[in-house]
């Protein structure tokens, strides 16, 4: 498809994929990781302990979540499509092997893999490729997990965050519930994450915080996308007067962010 017939959407949605080359390290060093009881439930789900499951992390990112897969002792293979990102996470995880590739077309053998995880990443992948392409890695009896950090949005602080940020950034309540929002919730149900109707996902909902100084937070909050994109001078404006509302209610300099991990867990037959 040349540029010229390319969706303005499509251009969109692959301008803000490449956004986080250029700001892998701070993604590494900003973005929140992931709770131990989240991959208990993950084992719970499968049916199997990830000590010695041959597994594949898509979308690695800089690795923050294979870095605790291997932690679990899981035989983890990191897949990642960026540059930017794959640079640092062979700088973070030198002894973890990691391959160039994306959950649309897995660089992987068939029926090689007890388990495929995407965290923060099944929403950059088009589920009509990438769903067949889960089922034909997957070993029978394999799992296929998908999971996303999102804002605990009844926390009233990071909800009155999240409407300065999607005012900003020109969001509405439709933009929210399409996940175009950074607090947006992902896909938590079968027919959003999966419209072909192929897997038969469980569904579980994992809840934990961690407390970070404010301008960690806006570090954080910095490194998504719709932020990236836009660029620093673009934003500069916004993030002074974000750290302005966050150290009024927060004198003491740091926010305890609360997170809902979404997970989703399905079984290959």
């Amino acid at each position: 498809m040349t540029p010229s017939s390319t969706p303005p959407g499509a251009t969109r949605h692959t301008t803000r994929a490449h956004s986080f080359n250029a700001a892998a390290a701070q993604y590494a060093a900003n973005r929140p990781s992931y709770p131990p009881i989240l991959f208990d439930a993950v084992e719970d789900l499968a049916g199997r302990p990830l000590s010695g499951a041959r597994t594949a992390d898509v979308g690695a990112g800089t690795g923050i979540s294979t870095g605790l897969l291997r932690g679990r002792g899981a035989d983890v293979l990191a897949v990642e499509p960026g540059p930017g990102m794959a640079a640092e996470f062979r700088r973070a995880h030198p002894g973890i092997p990691i391959v160039r590739g994306s959950g649309d077309a897995l660089p992987l053998a068939s029926a090689s893999m007890d388990l495929l995880t995407y965290a923060q990443s099944w929403h950059w992948t088009e589920p009509n490729r990438s769903v067949p392409e889960a089922l034909r890695v997957l070993r029978p009896g394999g799992a296929l997990a998908l999971w996303w950090n999102t804002e605990a949005l009844d926390v009233p602080w990071i909800e009155a965050a999240a409407r300065r940020a999607e005012r900003f950034l020109g969001l509405d309540e439709k933009d929210r519930k399409a996940g175009k929002s950074p607090s947006a919730t992902r896909p938590a149900d079968s027919l959003i994450a999966d419209p072909t109707g192929t897997l038969d996902f469980e569904h579980r909902q994992v809840r934990w915080s961690r407390r970070v100084p404010v301008d960690t937070r806006l570090a954080n909050v910095g490194s998504h996308s719709q932020f990236l994109v836009l660029g620093e001078e673009a934003t500069r404006a916004f993030f002074a007067e974000e750290r302005n509302h966050l150290l009024q209610a927060f004198p003491e300099g740091s926010v305890e962010e609360t997170y809902v991990v979404e997970l989703l867990v399905a079984i290959r037959s």
